[in-house]
């Protein structure tokens, strides 16, 4: 029976974006359309999870065409959690960002595309085939290359173009598989593909298809690939890095996830030990990004980059340990990563720059930020009783049922420096002197001053100038606001950690659908539970 409150998700976004144009010289019915919105869109997500849970996958044929004919929309419960994530990061960052976007970027559309990149992700954990999934992953794309730009700096002109080659590159890559696929198939809905790869076995070439599409995902994902990512995601404000780091790098992940429990999983040898080996590569490569620079934005970047080494890792094993701890630290990782970076904005904002070696003494100014920057480093490290502990334990289990202990150990020593780095954070950061505005007008760099000069909408402001620029930017700065709005994810970070037992009753039941085909595929092809 088809579910018609599965097109919402994507609906009411779309509507408030559609809106929001024409509302252009309204910035007060913009946001409050925007709120309706995110709010309206946890209270479906909500539903979702809850119908999920009591009856099962849900499906929507769209235009009453059945798979695998037609367009079809699927709730099981991987992507209705994933759903629910994401409406909560979506509504977090966006009262955020009433109060730090600034109005030089809400005149240039910020509302409307973020709408549009939460209706790119919604699409593409709720779509039940490859080819929407690629429509659903340019929707998202096109919005992002908006967002990064929006400000004009330089710094954020050069990372655009840097971002939209890898993509339009990772994205006819994108359409070359799926070509390949359905000329070897002959369907690319995801439940049909399953069927038919078990019908023919995943040799020659659908493993190399499979390759292909590993290559796609990587790179949209940062698994290993992940050179672009660095400076594309340290480039834009804050909120919208942590918008990047909680949902885009996920719908990568959550790519790799379906398409190699789904379709993929017959070649457990090859490919899945070339993901684990990625994603511990990853994972060192990202701890040493994390240690080696003393820029807020960049650590915690590269923390991003080892979080989806981890994930992949969890998949790699192939046990249903590993993929329920895949899931459980996934959905702590999207969390927990925009909550970094939402303390970060207002770190940076507090001291007027993002390079360690130009802060201290912050915790007297904001200690709120200081303290849940602390607990969140304990969680990102996987600390009992905080979020990212039963995830990462459920990894490590399913690496030593894998028998991959040095892989599993590896794992292990990346969280102590995942750890290290943010600790680095808090005590260059927040302790030591305390530095008086006064001090940061002598010692404010014309470098720092010409990027802020530029991101404030005052590019022609002479050096002279400098001390009016920090009086507009404390004027503009409201940081009970901003730790307002990241208070919500840090409770959350805490409330998933304790019940981490009632949590794991949703993930043990996504994991099962992705441990076991059959059931996604009788429940497309069959119409439904």
């Amino acid at each position: 029976m088809a579910n018609n409150l599965l097109i919402f998700p994507l609906l009411i976004p779309l509507v408030a974006a559609v809106i929001q144009i024409f509302c252009r010289n309204h910035m007060v019915v913009q946001r409050i359309v925007g709120a309706i919105a995110v709010l309206a869109n946890i209270g479906i997500a909500v539903w979702l999870v809850a119908t999920v849970k009591m009856h099962g996958i849900q499906l929507l044929p769209m235009g009453g065409w059945a798979a695998p004919y037609g367009i079809v929309f699927v709730a099981d419960m991987f992507a209705a959690l994933l759903v629910l994530t994401t409406s909560i990061l979506g509504a977090v960052c966006l009262f955020y960002a009433f109060a730090s976007i600034g109005e030089e970027r809400e005149k240039y559309h910020f509302y409307p595309f973020f709408q549009f990149l939460l209706v790119g992700v919604y699409g593409s954990f709720l779509t039940g085939d490859l080819f929407n999934l690629f429509v659903c992953f340019e929707v998202m794309l096109i919005s992002s290359y908006a967002l990064i730009v929006l400000g004009g700096t330089r710094i954020q002109l050069r990372e655009t173009l840097k971002y939209i080659l890898i993509n339009i590159i990772s994205s006819s890559f994108f359409v070359a598989s799926l070509a390949y696929l359905y000329g070897s198939t002959g369907t690319l809905n995801m439940a049909h593909l399953s069927q038919r790869v078990a019908e023919v076995g995943q040799t020659g070439i659908l493993s190399v298809i499979a390759f292909l599409f590993l290559i796609v995902f990587s790179l949209k994902a940062g698994m290993f690939l992940f050179f672009w990512l660095p400076g594309s995601y340290a480039a834009p404000p804050s909120v919208i890095t942590a918008i990047f780091a909680g949902l885009l790098t996920k719908v990568g992940l959550y790519a790799i996830l379906r398409t190699f429990t789904l379709i993929f999983y017959h070649d457990t040898g090859f490919l899945y030990t070339l993901i684990g080996w990625m994603g511990i590569a990853t994972m060192i490569l990202g701890v040493i990004g994390a240690v080696a620079y003393r820029d807020v934005n960049k650590i915690l970047v590269y923390n991003v980059v080892a979080g989806v080494g981890l994930i992949g890792f969890g998949l790699a094993t192939a046990n249903t340990a590993g993929i329920e701890g895949a899931i459980f630290y996934m959905l702590h990782d999207m969390i927990l990563k925009a909550l970094l970076f939402l303390l970060a904005g207002i770190m940076i904002g507090a001291a007027g720059t993002s390079k360690l070696t130009q802060m201290s003494g912050l915790i007297k100014r904001i200690p709120a930020t200081g303290w849940m920057l602390f607990v969140a480093g304990l969680a990102l490290a996987g600390v009992p009783p905080l979020s990212g502990f039963a995830g990462k334990l459920l990894i490590v289990q399913g690496g030593m049922e894998r028998g991959w202990y040095a892989m599993t150990l590896i794992s292990l020593a990346a969280s102590l420096l995942m750890l290290y780095s943010i600790m680095r954070i808090f005590m260059l950061g927040f302790w030591g002197k305390d530095r008086p505005l006064a001090d940061e007008r002598k010692e404010l760099s014309d470098d720092i001053y010409h990027e802020w000069a530029s991101e404030e909408g005052h590019p022609d402001l002479l050096p002279d100038d400098r001390e009016h620029l920090l009086d507009y930017r404390w004027s503009m700065f409201h940081p009970k606001r901003l730790v307002g709005a990241a208070s919500v994810l840090f409770v959350l970070v805490i409330v998933i950690g304790l019940g981490s037992g009632w949590v794991y009753t949703y993930v043990a039941e996504a994991a099962s659908v992705l441990s076991d085909p059959s059931v996604y595929i009788q429940a497309v092809l069959g119409g439904g539970k």
